[in-house]
């Protein structure tokens, strides 16, 4: 029997795709739209959500028996806090101008609904192991779709990835650009963002819909 029972699997796949936190739960759609025109900002901040869920659902996970429950929200939010000041000090002190990039939006992590969320409808109520699969499964889900918004925007506003211009040079006319392609800017703006998480929020709900349909 191996370190992972088939319901352990599900916490960390499901949220990847059949009930995935922002395409089919529609939450942290914020920090979706708004560090998404860069890969790598965006793969930091799904780092970074990940590491705040999965410890944060572990020290909950931990102490749910002796939280009071008056007072167990002011507890989640202390916990999500603390995590969160690590992670913002980490980038500080190893990527200062990445930290400048994500500014508020790292603090913002306190607040994210699918943080509060799993603390409140899972750490509470299963154990500290479980607790962590969920964490990684859904901050996973969560950095999937920031990725793919981030990759398809950077590529198509920029003509980059992870800083690599990967279409050519748009000054020297090489690559794509020597046919006469021009990046779209628009892809940069939040509007851009929020069209492209519609569309994959569209194909994500439509898939679910037609497996539903299948069985």
């Amino acid at each position: 029997m191996g370190i992972l029972t088939k319901k352990d699997l599900k916490l960390i796949t499901d949220p990847l795709a059949d009930n995935n936190p922002i395409t089919v739960q529609v939450l942290g759609i914020c920090s979706a739209l708004a560090v998404t025109a860069q890969l790598k900002a965006s793969i930091v901040m799904a780092i970074s959500v990940m590491f705040v869920l999965a410890a944060g659902n572990v020290v909950i996970s931990s102490m749910r028996n002796i939280i009071p429950p008056k007072i167990r929200i002011i507890v989640q939010l202390v916990i999500a806090a603390t995590l969160v000041i690590i992670v913002d000090q980490v980038l500080k002190a190893y990527s200062y101008n990445l930290s400048k990039q994500l500014s508020v939006f790292v603090g913002l992590i306190i607040t994210n609904c699918i943080i509060m969320g799993r603390f409140e409808a899972f750490a509470l109520a299963n154990t500290p192991w479980k607790s962590f699969l969920d964490g990684i499964g859904n901050a996973a889900g969560y950095g999937i779709i920031l990725v793919i918004v981030a990759f398809f925007r950077e590529l198509l506003g920029s003509g980059s990835v992870l800083g690599f211009k990967v279409l050519g040079n748009p000054i020297e006319k090489t690559g794509v650009y020597a046919y006469g392609y021009e990046n779209n800017g628009f892809m940069l703006l939040a509007p851009m963002a929020l069209i492209t998480l519609g569309v994959i929020i569209w194909v994500q709900r439509s898939r679910n819909s037609s497996l539903i349909e299948e069985n």
